[in-house]
């Protein structure tokens, strides 16, 4: 293909959770060509495989590596974003946790003029994705693609957070993907046999020796070209090619499946997008949309830590035993997602349902574990579930390779600061209760002496981080910040679609991988029926 133009029915691009499931389900038809691009490389590190390392994925060369602009009301800090770049995507360097999120997330969609997409309309194509071994359900399946699982070997200290959070009031929740998230218990993961379940896993490398898809790695997408107000192709650049740019045909539509950040860069790199914001870098307007990069939401995390008084933790996983128990057996803490229990609770006087979410690992996680202090420790954060605060992504300059510019004004807007203050309030008090104390050894973060409102909003502003779930870019409704129809095409535009994160209109309430393969197989019937 190098150099070559070649035409295909459907050009998706980008190999996340999204572009994978959209690769399976339109090349199920023997009549349709389909092509999938990713810019980054085929996923064979060896740490993807293995769920306790996800973070060693982290600013490796499978990571798209960015950094927030300077966040005035996080000390003028910039927040390091890791995104999947590799087939998979950020499915395959994410903690695996599945989370569907909440029945209001996705009936607050359909009131803002989104119809189908509503919570009992989109409830069966989380189940059409999925294969929970907890058997089916009235809320799960057995038949999908994408395996869920309990954890194979639960750490003793996540037991003792889910008796700690019911020594303080919460309820023990055994499905948090039951509509009701309210409580404390363990998560389920997207792993099979004691290893990371990817979007890859599932839904690409079983069908890529079908004769009508082709999936080329080291492709980095340029530009979408048009024909008037019509995308026939794309432009992109191979890793093997010196750079050197190649086009390619989509005789149906082209569809831009790159993630939160990479979709509105790709977008306004085109043409597409405010038309002022274009002007000012000299790119002639093919539409102007003025929601294009708005929108932009994210759940910001802050916790506490503690040392560990016995040496249990997932501190020292990556022993030789541990590595012979994994490869051999499948069991022991390498299979641990590390994030192993978590819940939801209410904090504010005014939600009706569950506005924080908890991630309790038996491990330190400091800056994303890039500061683990030696020796044993545990940790737990906190992060507002439907944060008010809107941010944007922004070009920096014309070209494409240049990394955009990421203002996601954390804790800007609304009660943010004042709900992640309750949570983390909350989060002290469980771990303060009776089940932690044989395990519980000196505070290390914010620290004991750390007590006051307004040390605890400075310990936030100075430690709280991504919890990696940006979405909203561009956002599917029919109001004039809206980028794509409720059936994710683009407004104004022919032979264009976003199926990704960017097009959710609100965050949803959780960890957004789950969401996002959703938003992909709802997709797949608009495409498919539309033909």
């Amino acid at each position: 293909m190098s150099g070559g133009r070649r035409s295909y029915d459907y050009v998706i691009v980008g190999a996340g959770p999204a572009g994978c499931v959209l690769a399976n389900r339109l090349s199920a038809d023997a009549d349709t060509e389909v092509l999938l691009l990713e810019a980054g490389e085929p996923d064979e590190k060896r740490e993807i495989g293995i769920p306790a390392a996800f973070s060693e994925l982290f600013q490796s060369g499978v990571d798209w590596n960015y950094h927030t602009d300077p966040q005035s009301e996080l000390h003028d800090r910039e927040l390091y974003w890791p995104r999947g770049k590799t087939l998979g995507g950020s499915s395959s360097i994410n903690a695996m946790i599945y989370i569907r999120g909440q029945p209001v997330d996705y009936d607050h969609w359909a009131e803002l003029g989104n119809e189908g997409w509503g919570y009992e309309d989109v409830l069966p194509y989380f189940m059409r994705a999925e294969d929970n071994e907890r058997g089916p359900s009235d809320y799960h399946a057995i038949s999908g693609p994408r395996n869920v699982a309990d954890l194979q070997s639960r750490n003793e200290l996540s037991e003792a957070f889910v008796e700690a959070g019911q020594a303080v009031g919460l309820p023990r929740n055994g499905d948090f993907n039951a509509g009701d998230q309210e409580g404390v218990g363990f998560y389920q993961v997207t792993q099979e046999d004691g290893r990371r379940h990817s979007a890859a896993d599932a839904y690409l490398k079983p069908v890529l020796d079908r004769p009508n898809l082709t999936a080329v790695t080291g492709a980095r997408v340029t530009r979408v070209r048009f024909d008037g107000q019509e995308a026939v192709g794309v432009a992109y650049a191979r890793d093997d090619d010196d750079g050197t740019s190649s086009t390619v045909d989509a005789a149906e539509e082209v569809i831009l499946s790159a993630g939160a950040i990479n979709s509105p860069q790709l977008l306004l790199c085109s043409g597409v997008g405010p038309a002022d914001h274009l002007a000012e870098h000299d790119i002639t307007v093919v539409e102007d949309l003025s929601g294009v990069g708005r929108n932009l939401q994210d759940h910001l995390q802050a916790g506490v830590g503690y040392e560990c008084e016995k040496s249990i933790t997932l501190d020292d996983a990556d022993s030789l035993w541990n590595l012979l128990k994994f490869l051999v057996r499948q069991r022991g803490p390498l299979t641990s997602n590390v994030g192993e229990a978590g819940g939801f609770a209410t904090v504010s006087e005014n939600a009706d349902t569950p506005d924080v979410q908890f991630h309790f690992a038996p491990a330190h996680f400091i800056e994303h574990g890039f500061e683990n202090p030696e020796g044993h420790g545990f940790s737990l954060s906190v992060l507002q579930l439907r944060p008010e605060s809107r941010g944007r992504i922004t070009l920096r300059s014309a070209d494409p390779f240049d990394e955009p510019s990421i203002e996601p004004r954390y804790l800007s807007e609304g009660n943010d600061l004042e709900v992640l203050l309750a949570g983390i309030k909350l989060v002290r008090d469980i771990m303060q209760a009776d089940p932690f104390d044989e395990y519980r050894g000196e505070e290390l973060l914010p620290g004991s002496d750390v007590q006051s409102d307004e040390a605890l909003i400075e310990h936030i502003r100075e430690t709280a981080e991504t919890l990696y779930h940006p979405v909203g870019t561009c956002k599917m409704g029919d109001d004039d910040m809206a980028v794509v129809d409720d059936r994710l095409r683009v407004r104004g535009l022919d032979g264009l679609r976003v199926v990704d994160a960017s097009v959710m209109p609100t965050i949803t309430s959780g960890n957004t991988d789950a969401p996002t393969t959703m938003i992909a197989e709802k997709a797949a019937d608009f495409i498919r029926n539309e033909v």
